[in-house]
Formats: C-alpha cells, structure tokens, sequence
C-alpha cells in the first residue's frame, strides 16, 4: 500500500509512518520541513505547506497514485491568532481533501480530538452522538470541529474518510503532553486545578497508531465506519491528578503541592485572556479557560463504537501503558 502521512514528522504521524515503514508499505512523510530522521529508517519525506496558496496543485502531485491519506497535521496551540489556527486546520483540511479527490486517493484518515464536543461541563461517558457544542472556549477544538466536519462530509463514492478522536495521547517519542507537565513542574508552575477527583482518559500512542491503521482497513472492509467520527483511549479512565502524580515520581519528581480551585482558576484564566488580548501578546497566556476547564472537569469516552466498527482493543490500561513508557527497564 502506497500511504502519505501529513505531518509526519509530529508524534503521531512520526508513529504512524514507523509503523507502516515496520509493516513494508510505501509510506511518505509529509511535513513543512524535511526529516532526515525518518529517511534514514527508509521513510520517503516531502515537504509543502498545506495551507499555501498552491498547495492543492503540490499535494495532488504529491499524492499521486497513493492509497490512502492520514492527515495528522494540525495546529495544536492553547492561544494565538485566530487566522493561524483557521490556516492550520480549516485551510489545511480543505487542500487535503481536494487534492485527494483530485489525484483519486480512495481513503482519507483524519486524527480529530474529543475537544471537539468540549462543552463547559463534565462530559462521562459520552458517546458519538454528543453533539458538537454551540460556542467553543478556544480556538483550537472550533477549528478542528470544523475541520472533522468537513473531513466527514467528503465521505462519498470516490473519496471514503473517517475521523478519529484519541484523548490525550502519551508514551514514547511525545512532545507535547508528558513533556509540559514536567517543564512546569521543574519550574515550580504546575498547580493541580480543582479537588484532584476528576477522570480523563488518556490514549497509548502504540494504540493510537493502531487506531488509526484499522479505520484505514475498516474504509475497505465496514462499509457503515464510513464518514464517522470514533473516540479513542485506553478505556479505562483514571484520575487525571493522580496520573500526573505517578508521571512525576517516574521522573524523580515531587508530587504537586500547589493547588487552586476550579472557579478560581476559572477567574484567573479570564483575566488573563483579556490582558493577553488587549496588549496583542503572542505567548501563551500561564492560564487559559479552556485549559482550566481541561484539568478541573471529568472527560471521559465511550469507546464503544471503536471496538465495535474498527475492531480497536487496547492492548493495555492506562496504568500500564505508563510504567511501559516510563518506568525502569
């Protein structure tokens, strides 16, 4: 099979491009720089930016005579211009899906996220049918919503796609979750938010992977996968500060001292929204809502679908994936 993963230098498309390259397909990585990392382990790489003007005519030469597309590429930021998150992931999607159409890709992957039904409430046990909320607290989950939606909607004959919704994914090679967790913490900046009771799920990135290459097989073979969306994880929800608790003794750290309410944390993060808007700041605010909503509030997915429709099984809990990816050997 001949497959181009956009993004493909990021950690799960790096992932997904080792897994496939391991498993003897033709795989291209597709990223706004070349990788020789991954061409050094036989990955053939290419390089456009995605929401460039003439990105259609690049990446319909680009994915000539390909199978299938896993589109990873996004724009995963807490804050920042709305035009740079509409370009990453609305724009981007977009010259995807028509440059697949245009060079009769027959399968297109989308890695979507659960923040794309975030809400400003808990959210247990919730299935596909959740609906997308009326207002977002951030721009990166209405971005990506919109992106899913048109991802699903190009769902026909000639064109199959799916969406996949992995929650919080870790494990080997991460460069964004377990990673900032412990920047804060070895700068004395991580607060645990709330009473430190709330369940998450979280996804291995082997599973992840796996995920994602069982929509690909399940365009083929279950007609009725296409043109959805499937929550991802571990299935097994586990308290999001206990979890942070047990990643920080793994890497010789003290558990969090600091804690603030969630209402608290709530007022803090408005604020600072509104003085990063007002003084036209480009860092990340130290707070924002949608963040504070993220560790104070219970979400949590039913994967029923996912093993129903895709076949998807995890192959461990969360427990264990942990001390796989970062206890002793």
């Amino acid at each position: 099979m001949k497959v181009v993963v956009t993004g493909g230098g990021g950690f799960v498309g790096g992932a997904i491009c080792r897994r496939l390259r391991q498993l003897g397909h033709d795989v291209t990585a597709l990223g706004r720089r070349p990788h020789p990392d991954l061409t050094a382990e036989g990955i053939r790489t290419a390089v456009q930016d995605l929401a460039a003007a003439d990105a259609e005519t690049g990446l319909t030469a680009i994915f000539a005579g390909v199978d299938c597309v896993f589109h990873t590429a996004a724009h995963v930021k807490m804050w920042g211009p709305r035009e740079t998150f509409v370009r990453g992931n609305i724009t981007a999607t977009h010259n995807v899906i028509a440059a697949c159409r245009a060079a009769g890709v027959a399968r297109l992957v989308f890695t979507s996220s659960p923040s794309v039904v975030a809400a400003d409430r808990d959210l247990r046990g919730v299935d596909e049918s959740q609906p997308y909320p009326s207002r977002y607290r951030a721009l990166y989950p209405e971005t990506k919503a919109a992106a899913e939606r048109a991802v699903l909607a190009a769902h026909g004959t000639g064109l199959q796609t799916i969406a996949l919704r992995p929650h919080l994914i870790f494990g080997p090679g991460d460069t964004n979750l377990v990673p900032t967790i412990l920047r804060r913490a070895r700068a004395g900046r991580l607060v645990q938010v709330g009473d430190g009771l709330n369940l998450v799920d979280l996804t291995f990135i082997d599973d992840c992977v796996t995920a994602h290459l069982l929509a690909a097989a399940a365009l083929d073979e279950r007609e009725a996968a296409g043109g959805r969306a499937f929550f991802i994880s571990q299935g097994t929800p586990v308290r999001l500060w206990e979890w942070i608790g047990r990643v920080l003794a793994l890497h010789g750290l003290p558990p969090v001292r600091r804690r603030m309410s969630a209402s608290t944390a709530l007022r803090v993060a408005t604020v600072a929204e509104g003085l990063w808007r007002t003084l036209g700041l480009a860092s990340d605010p130290p707070l924002t809502r949608f963040l504070a909503e993220e560790m104070a509030t219970d979400h949590y997915f039913d994967i029923a679908a996912a093993r129903r429709e895709l076949g998807f099984v995890p192959s461990c809990d969360v427990w264990q994936a942990t001390e796989q990816s970062f206890g002793q050997p």
